[in-house]
């Protein structure tokens, strides 16, 4: 019987979940558990590379981690560990950095990205988060890594570094493919403009109280192009109709109303935040039964199983590279 494949998915710590993680990401890791062996971390080392103290995000992680448990991630199905819980990997990148050309990492766009946002934080750790995420990857030996389609350029250059490590030292790891869900949209925020963040407050939540949802969704921008609830609206451009396509089966039938002038913006925020509500209310009725204590056992079960296959694999590096083995203590 061939064996299950391995995915692996991390996480930056960003705290409670939006509609754009769920409908970008969240949908497709509790898919993932069907398919393969799951592995999902929670990113604190990659977190560090923008919050350097770790003290002020540990409530975003635990609540990330229970908003993650509550929309479907099963820990008895998902290894959920924390990444740095594994330690290994910190000299998996040290070891991956001595093949990895520095001209590859120059040309990552993300990069340059973080630059022009935090011009005053450009740390090695953030130039050489590929190399982090190269080695989260393959110290687990993932076959299988689910992205979204901004995340493509770093996921090929894991693939480029694998390539050359095996190159060098021998067939050691697996060359993981990329996952691209085809379906995950890209979900603007309430600003109607850019990709939803919490860095802009452009939010829906998930997991979120309903008056707190209700909020969100009525200071959505809607469609600009219409001035009076008795002007024809313009559905294609409108960002809450966008959103009906997420959560109504007859998203046309309300689509063609808005066409007609028979239902005005505010009526349509009203219908969608109220389905949002509906929607989310075994998320929210789930998560209110985790604790910490809960959290802090799943992460530590993980990070027992995690720990487990990158020791074997680290194993298999030194000996590979021409370093000895670890002593035992």
């Amino acid at each position: 019987m061939a064996q299950t494949k391995r995915s692996l998915s991390g996480i930056r710590v960003t705290g409670r979940f939006h509609l754009g993680n769920y409908l970008g990401a969240g949908i497709n890791y509790v898919r993932l558990q069907d398919e393969y062996e799951s592995y999902i971390f929670v990113a604190d080392y990659h977190t560090l590379t923008t919050k350097p103290n770790a003290h002020d995000f540990t409530d975003d992680l635990y609540d990330m981690v229970m908003d993650l448990i509550a929309i479907g991630i099963d820990p008895e199905r998902t290894v959920l560990y924390r990444q740095s819980a594994i330690p290994k990997v910190a000299e998996l990148t040290l070891l991956l950095a001595m093949v990895t050309p520095l001209s590859w990492v120059q040309r990552v766009p993300t990069f340059k990205e973080k630059v022009r946002d935090q011009p005053d934080n450009v740390n090695l750790g953030l130039f050489e988060y590929p190399v982090l995420q190269c080695a989260d990857i393959v110290i687990v030996k993932g076959d299988v890594v689910p992205v979204g389609r901004d995340q493509a350029a770093h996921l090929e250059l894991t693939r480029e570094i694998t390539r050359r490590f095996n190159r060098t030292y021998g067939e050691v790891f697996p060359e993981p493919q990329i996952v691209l869900n085809p379906d995950a949209p890209l979900v603007k925020g309430t600003d109607g403009k850019a990709k939803m963040s919490k860095s802009l407050k452009n939010i829906v939540g998930v997991t979120d109280e309903p008056e707190v949802i209700r909020k969100q969704v009525h200071s959505m921008v809607t469609d600009t192009k219409r001035v009076y609830k008795s002007q024809p609206g313009h559905p294609r451009s409108c960002n809450v109709c966008a959103f009906y396509k997420f959560f109504f089966d007859d998203w046309e039938h309300y689509w063609e109303l808005c066409r007609k002038a028979e239902i005005g913006c505010n009526d349509k925020k009203k219908l969608l935040a109220e389905r949002i509500i509906e929607r989310f209310a075994p998320f929210r009725e789930r998560r209110a039964g985790l604790t910490r204590e809960y959290v802090d056992r799943v992460l530590d079960a993980g990070a027992e199983r995690a720990q487990d296959v990158a020791g074997r694999t680290m194993v298999e590096v030194r000996q590979a590279v021409g370093l000895p083995p670890y002593r035992d203590r």
